[in-house]
């Protein structure tokens, strides 16, 4: 083939991939604006990188009254969850800033003991934990009447219940002494369920405060469907409050979606989604009449200690402040697509500059099956990469981020390299087939930890297809150029050491792999139902077993991600599997050409 042959070719894989980049984040309209560009309510807590309310690692004054000024253009009011630990300053700031607040006193474990029963050490625990909840309260008291031009209502506890930290009556307790005290309405937040289960929390506060979040609910519904849900329960809530409490306001305290991390049934976090459920939100409060607050204003990347990449990925800016998505106007999935493509498009001129020789001289359609190939693998690391390096929280996080990249760029040069043999026909690597087999062992295992893990118990946990899809994509790859040869499904051609060219075969051990990945992927299937099985709500929605388990496993194996991860596995599988079938090489992989190849 010609050079000027060569580079049109190159050229036009560059074009279709900035195509598809294109196609893939054109704006795309998720409803009315904001009115005004600006919300009722919004969570407000200014923890950065690094920053931690469980570690005590705390943001700075500057960083506050900084986040603050951010909001002033985005929202009327900001709800806060604790009075101490520098959010003394706040009440100021929000004057300054022309905000009203909804402020909060955090609660934490406080239940009767006897310390005999305790270690000295777990004693002073929990003598920490009721002193820290005396002081919030009477932090959010001083708060309250220093400012009641910007505290327009109090929070006494956030979800304290549900978490089994404190016992409804000494609850009751700290309320009673906050309403003596402020002259503010008074409330305490969790979702509605524990209000219907201790109806003398509602007794005692001066409005209902719900936090109704469906993705986390035991029945996520999708987007569009979540915004109606919202609608439903808070007509269901207020049909009960007035039956309960008449006369009582209600707060929706939290609602909002996620941006980023694991699908639940069928919902799916995206930018477009969040933007999507908090503009329809907004509409159904006009609509209705809601009291709602939005959580939250900023990305919260300690959360992900708890709730993994979802639980930090809630707020309408980042965590280094930038606009996840704009309350006005259309939204774009990613709007970094361009500094991606050009990335990936330069790591692919480097590997066209240096088999330029041997490019030059392949066939047409070798050489379009090479730079696909080189395309692809360049793509999806930049585009991982970059997914894994938002996703890192921490300075584990971040190693371990480090760790899968070199990884993945090793395996990626290695099966350029092997890409390079298959389609010139040339001699297997013993070398190269070596550093191929044991970066796949490592993914492997990996794939194998990261399974089991979602299985056992997989709520808080992303499925990590970002760390497999170039060993996917070489695999797939690879057997397509075998494919070019011989014009035929074998299982030969499928076997994974001759794919990567290594000599040393192992079919026996490769085989308990595949059973391995085999099992790990019927363990998910599995472990996801049971997660719906057992989940309390979903039993109450459906109490009929065999009811239940139908839409557990539908929920489950209409996972988007979830069968992304499974076909994954199953791409890894199958090369490792076809190796037990040597004598089958030229017979086509069929039940009937497998029976005959292990009787021989």
């Amino acid at each position: 083939m010609k050079k000027s042959s060569l580079i049109m070719l190159v050229a036009l894989t560059v074009v279709l991939n900035g195509l598809f980049g294109w196609l893939n984040n054109r704006p795309v309209d998720v409803g009315p604006d904001v009115p005004d560009g600006k919300l009722t309510s919004l969570s407000f807590a200014p923890y950065r990188y690094g920053q931690s309310p469980i570690e005590k690692i705390l943001p700075t004054p500057e960083q506050i009254e900084e986040d603050i000024s951010l909001l002033a253009d985005k929202t009327h009011s900001i709800r806060t969850y604790t009075s101490l630990e520098g959010f003394e300053i706040v009440p100021a700031l929000a004057r300054k800033y022309g905000l009203s607040m909804i402020q909060g006193a955090w609660l934490t474990y406080e239940q009767p003991f006897d310390p005999a029963q305790f270690s000295p050490e777990e004693v002073q625990k929990m003598n920490e934990a009721k002193e820290h909840n005396h002081l919030e309260i009477q932090e959010l008291i001083r708060s309250a009447n220093a400012n009641p031009d910007v505290v327009k209502r109090v929070m006494v506890g956030n979800e304290v219940l549900l978490r089994g930290e404190m016992e409804p009556e000494k609850l009751i307790e700290y309320i009673r002494e906050v309403k003596k005290a402020v002259k503010q309405p008074v409330s305490y937040a969790d979702v509605w369920s524990f209000y219907m289960k201790y109806p003398e929390i509602g007794k005692e506060v001066d409005f209902i405060t719900i936090h109704i979040l469906p993705y986390w609910e035991d029945e996520p519904l999708e987007v569009n469907d979540a915004i109606a849900h919202i609608e439903k329960t808070y007509k269901q809530v207020y049909d009960q409050v007035q039956a309960l409490y008449p006369g009582k306001p209600i707060l929706i305290g939290e609602s909002g979606w996620p941006s980023n991390g694991r699908q639940r049934g069928w919902a799916v976090p995206s930018v477009a989604n969040e933007a999507k459920f908090i503009r329809g939100l907004i509409q159904v409060s006009k609509k209705n009449g809601f009291d709602l607050n939005i959580v939250e204003a900023f990305n919260q990347p300690w959360k992900s200690a708890l709730e993994g990449v979802v639980g930090a990925n809630w707020g309408l800016l980042s965590a280094d402040r930038t606009p996840v998505f704009p309350l006005t106007g259309k939204v774009v999935e990613d709007p970094n697509w361009v500094n991606k493509l050009m990335v990936s498009t330069v790591i692919l001129l480097l590997a066209v500059a240096y088999y330029f020789k041997p490019l030059s001289q392949l066939p047409l359609p070798r050489l379009a099956l090479f730079l696909a190939f080189a395309q692809l693998l360049a793509s999806l690391l930049v585009m991982h990469a970059d997914e894994l390096w938002a996703a890192s929280f921490n300075p584990l996080q971040s190693a371990g981020t480090v760790a899968i990249v070199i990884i993945n760029t090793l395996l990626a040069v290695c099966l350029v390299q092997r890409a390079m043999a298959v389609l010139n026909n040339g001699s297997a690597n013993e070398k190269l087939g070596a550093w191929l087999q044991g970066i796949y062992l490592i993914l492997i295992a990996l794939a194998v930890y990261k399974t089991y893990t979602l299985a056992l118990d997989g709520r808080y946990i992303s499925f990590p297809y970002d760390m497999t899809s170039i060993a996917v994509t070489g695999m797939l790859g690879l057997i397509a150029m075998r494919y070019l040869d011989e014009r035929t499904l074998s299982a030969g051609m499928l076997d994974f050491d001759r794919l990567i060219g290594y000599s040393q075969a192992s079919p026996k051990r490769n085989r308990i792999i595949a059973y391995v990945l085999v099992v790990m992927g019927l363990a998910l299937i599995a472990g996801e139902t049971r997660a719906f099985l057992i989940s309390r709500d979903f039993i109450e929605a459906h109490p009929d077993l065999a009811e239940r388990f139908k839409l557990a496993f539908i929920y489950t194996v209409t996972n988007s991600q979830l069968l992304v991860w499974l076909a994954s596995l199953g791409a890894l599988a199958l090369p490792l599997w076809a190796g037990g079938y040597e004598s089958a090489e030229n017979a086509l992989l069929t039940p009937q050409s497998v029976e005959a190849a292990e009787q021989e």
